[in-house]
């Protein structure tokens, strides 16, 4: 497994987003980047409410889902293109599950949710259907926690630890904003180290 692309917001935004409320736009930063608690240092987190903090400090994409995108919109998708900070290759986004660990160098990762498509999304893709696109094609992007910060230099080995608890894969989480599971499945997944936004999410109403 390696890392394969280190990238930031760019400073543009998709057509509809003039008033440049987002920073889903990113291009590759070069061969290295300082990461912290709370991202890649000089990356961009303009919506708050959904984006960012401690528990989705990073975006991944997997360049086997990426290179599957490719074919089926038969576009190419270079590095950023998802909005994405972080593209390793070496194992699916189907593959990774909630408290999935990757160690970059000195650097660990927590995956803690999956990626949840939107408007803004699909205005990048310049394409009005893409949300239920993404969705149907169920191989989100994962959002990690950094449990330790440090220097990332492309193409650094990646070393993947799965959780050793109950495996609950982003497709699977991914669901739960489109149909809200029974009390066992909530239980299930707020036993493992989700994100607070989706621990918040699943905890309505239980």
């Amino acid at each position: 497994m390696r890392l394969t692309a280190l990238c930031i917001a760019d400073g543009r935004v998709p057509a509809g987003r003039a008033d440049g409320s987002t920073g889903i736009c990113k291009a590759p930063v070069g061969t290295t980047a300082i990461l912290g608690p709370l991202g890649l240092e000089g990356d961009r987190i303009v919506n708050r409410r959904y984006h960012g903090g401690p528990d989705q400090a990073v975006y991944l994409e997997c360049e086997d889902d990426i290179a599957w995108w490719q074919d089926e919109l038969d576009l190419p998708l270079p590095a950023g293109a998802f909005g994405e900070n972080l593209r390793i290759s070496g194992i699916g986004n189907r593959d990774i599950a909630a408290g999935d660990r990757l160690v970059i160098g000195d650097v660990v990762l927590e995956a803690t949710a999956p990626r949840i498509p939107c408007s803004t999304f699909a205005a990048l893709m310049g394409d009005p259907t893409f949300v239920k696109h993404y969705t149907a094609a169920a191989r989100p992007g994962v959002y990690f926690r950094v449990l330790q910060p440090g220097k990332l230099i492309l193409e650094s080995e990646v070393t993947y630890h799965p959780h050793q608890g109950e495996r609950i894969a982003m497709p699977e989480l991914m669901a739960v904003y489109l149909k809200r599971p029974d009390r066992e499945r909530v239980g299930r997944y707020l036993a493992v180290p989700i994100a607070e936004r989706l621990r918040a999410h699943l905890s309505r109403d239980n």
